[in-house]
């Protein structure tokens, strides 16, 4: 019999504030994180959810009080306060696994280099934040496009329960730089006004930044507040194109199907989805054929995508969180700016807060190079 995995404990650091309750206030009042930035001096200023770089210095400063010789760039700091609540909290064993999911890194040290600087790789990055922490395991990275996040989840789920750790502490986060911003361009998929997942009328995506940590036990302790576990994973590639999803929407149907299974969980148990819902044309197409064919067309869902825009390898992971929070809170928030269905197929898109009673949360994920992940959470 499978060991049982919990989420025990988890914060964010995003632009609606540096900690759960911060971030969970200003989503049950609309607020959202995308608005216009300027990023790149010639071109012009674009919707993105950026982090005020000042208040992250300042935060940064009033609980990284202790002296230290090591600098650290932005991304580094993101990521350091979104761990060290847990930290305190949570032991660090020589069982303990430590697990970074990032797409890009610390990219930002590239610019105007001829050569590669230290702490560019994200073996490097992950590393230093180990170090610092003092987790004694080798550090594990987890860079599967816009899937990591969730994908860093199962393998600490997988690797738990397969014996090789005790624990696990989950990290996750990404930047907005002129590297991310250019690359989406090139694909021309970024849109001129706050997207809209979902909707008839959407244009593309918004770019965000944030950084999220979760706590991952197979031994929760009695004084946990809250408990949910990881039931069921799946991750399928479909290999449909470089950065186009697969049209019949084959990979994330077979990751919510495979999920589900290990889950003993059926559509009809499915309380919420927290879908990925990037707001682009084929995105939310293919979601929504994936969907209807696991018959989940009438489970409640959202995207994030509104309020924090698209934060790469730390959206997964941010993403459950919230919906783990919606869960503590009995409360489902709206996919924000959804207006009129655009999308082939039905789906049931939470367009205002609402009550609800949540057990069961499906977390989806899609990405460049048909890479599919799905996550079956269960609230205790």
């Amino acid at each position: 019999m499978k060991k049982e995995i919990y989420i025990t404990d988890y914060n964010c650091v995003t632009p609606l504030g540096f900690d759960v309750d911060s971030n969970w206030n200003a989503l049950v009042s609309g607020q959202s994180g995308v608005t216009l930035h300027k990023i790149i001096e010639s071109q012009d200023a674009f919707y993105a959810s950026v982090i005020d770089s000042e208040k992250l210095e300042n935060e940064f400063g009033r609980i990284f009080t202790q002296k230290t010789n090591l600098k650290f760039t932005r991304l580094e700091k993101m990521l350091l306060l979104s761990m060290k609540p847990l930290i305190e909290k949570h032991p660090v064993t020589e069982d303990t696994a430590f697990i970074l999911s990032t797409t890009k890194g610390n990219i930002s040290l590239l610019k105007n280099q001829a050569e590669l600087p230290d702490g560019v790789y994200l073996s490097q990055l992950a590393q230093k934040i180990a170090d610092f922490f003092g987790f004694k395991t080798k550090p594990i990275v987890v860079s599967n496009a816009c899937v990591s996040g969730v994908m860093a989840i199962a393998v600490a789920k997988n690797m738990i329960q397969a014996g090789r750790y005790k624990d696990a502490f989950v990290i996750a986060g990404d930047e907005i730089t002129e590297f991310v911003i250019s690359g989406f361009n090139s694909f021309q998929a970024i849109g001129s006004e706050p997207c809209k997942p979902y909707d008839k009328n959407r244009n593309g995506i918004n770019i965000g930044e944030a950084a999220a940590a979760a706590y991952i036990t197979s031994e929760p302790s009695e004084n946990e507040t809250f408990r949910f576990k990881v039931l069921g994973d799946s991750a399928i590639n479909d290999a449909n194109h470089i950065s186009g999803p697969s049209r019949t929407g084959d990979g994330l149907y077979g990751s919510i199907k495979n999920a589900m299974m290990e889950a003993h969980v059926s559509s009809e148990e499915i309380d919420f989805i927290s879908a990925h819902g990037t707001a682009t044309l084929y995105n939310d197409e293919m979601e929504s054929i994936a969907f209807s064919r696991m018959e989940l067309q009438n489970i409640p869902l959202n995207s994030m995508k509104g309020y924090y825009g698209h934060c790469l390898g730390a959206s997964g992971l941010l993403e459950s969180i919230i919906s783990m929070e919606s869960a503590l809170q009995n409360t489902l928030i709206p996919s924000k700016n959804f207006e009129e269905m655009g999308v082939s197929q039905p789906l049931n898109i939470i367009k205002e807060n609402q009550p609800a009673s949540i057990r069961y949360i499906l977390k989806t994920a899609s990405g460049f190079g048909g890479c599919n992940a799905a996550l079956v959470l269960e609230k205790c």
